[in-house]
């Protein structure tokens, strides 16, 4: 075996140019693999954290005829809060959120929105509702940067809201801008403004009462109080783990492609090189070696392009991988208007488990490349190899 791998070696180096070429493609392949993936994982740990922070929190418990895809359902979508949690409110680890329709009319313009009211005492979720105590104002609401964007709204901004309260009656009254959020997570931003909870449950007749109830980090013990249902984390945020399973599966057919490219080189290059070295194997097979032992070396040269490849990848790849997972990638915010969890940076992430897959893989893939052609040796006689010609 040491002597294969040294005649491999050998031969490789002595290709020259062919050699370095498919070392070259092969080498970018790796890169631009680890690079999409490692996006794509810092996409779905930024997501997460984002939407775990904004909006989801560890879990939440819903008024059972609650359908966020269902507008109509927060007619009924109301109840009161359990007071096995009044403890946790106190402590704000856990936040009630009160959802109804509403109308407002920025300059002149109706605008319909959902009025969503949170304590200011609350710690789960980041919104600030802490400038709600600072505020004496009738109706202090707090909106998101794209919401106000959308609206032409500014911090002291007035503007009339409408709505209609539990026995189904209009009522109406100015509310004025006190705060102005920055999220990556549009649900919790666009066509929405949020009240302190008090209030909104005094305007629509609902002391008491909450829509849905946002869990912090504590161990809800499976209590689930009736009239209500707990969703967890994970079902909370299925649809951040679908686009991005949507997006790995679109990233196959760019791996496919150039795995293709440099695979296809190799395949070439082995085909190539048996063809114009006819008279070297047969010199190796008159020489004592056997014809699986020559396959074997013809096979070790081309899977040890994948061990070259991976060496000058790691030369100009560490640190240009390095540099973006520090500087991270800019989407100046253009991904926000599709209502995707995208930050204006994303920062990749290369784990050892992603590097070695792919490594394992392409070396995998190589040396099967480079077998298939291999083969046709193990058919060839030594007399006629020597004179050059193939069967």
């Amino acid at each position: 075996m040491k002597l294969l791998f040294k005649l491999a070696i050998k031969n490789l180096t002595g290709a020259g140019l062919r050699t370095w070429l498919n070392v070259i493609v092969l080498s970018f392949s790796f890169l631009i693999i680890i690079w999409h993936k490692g996006l794509l994982n810092g996409w779905d740990r930024q997501a997460r954290n984002d939407m775990v922070n904004w909006e989801t929190g560890t879990g939440q418990f819903w008024q059972s005829s609650y359908d966020p895809f269902d507008p109509f359902s927060l007619t009924d979508a109301h109840s009161k809060i359990p007071s096995v949690f009044d403890t946790l409110i106190t402590k704000g680890e856990i936040a009630p959120v009160l959802i109804t329709q509403g109308t407002i009319y920025p300059r002149g313009r109706i605008q319909s929105i959902l009025i969503k009211g949170i304590s200011s005492a609350q710690r789960v979720l980041k919104l600030p509702g802490e400038l709600f105590l600072k505020s004496n104002d009738d109706l202090p609401v707090l909106i998101g940067s794209k919401m106000a964007r959308d609206n032409g709204l500014k911090t002291g901004d007035v503007t009339t809201i409408r709505w209609r309260d539990v026995h189904g009656t209009f009522d109406a009254n100015e509310m004025k801008v006190i705060g102005i959020f920055d999220t990556n997570v549009p649900s919790v931003d666009a066509g929405q403004i949020w009240v302190p909870l008090d209030r909104l449950q005094k305007m629509m007749g609902m002391p008491g009462e909450a829509t849905i109830l946002v869990c912090g980090n504590f161990d809800t013990n499976g209590r689930t109080p009736e009239g209500w249902k707990f969703k967890s984390s994970e079902e909370l945020l299925k649809t951040v783990t679908d686009i991005i399973k949507m997006k790995s599966a679109g990233g196959i057919v760019l791996y496919i492609i150039l795995m293709s490219l440099a695979m296809l080189a190799i395949f070439d290059t082995q085909v190539l090189s048996i063809f114009r070295r006819q008279k070297e194997i047969g010199t190796y097979i008159a020489l004592g070696m056997t014809r699986s032992q020559v396959v074997g070396l013809f096979t070790l040269e081309g899977s040890l392009n994948s061990v070259l490849a991976a060496l000058l990848a790691a030369v100009y790849g560490i640190p240009l991988l390095a540099l973006q997972a520090t500087k991270g990638m800019s989407f100046a915010g253009t991904a926000k208007s599709y209502g995707l969890v995208v930050a204006d940076k994303i920062f990749p992430v290369y784990s050892l488990g992603l590097v070695a897959t792919t490594i394992i893989l392409i070396m995998l893939t190589t040396t099967i490349v480079s077998y298939l052609p291999s083969r046709r040796i193990a058919k060839m006689k030594p007399t006629e190899a020597l004179r050059g010609k193939l069967q």
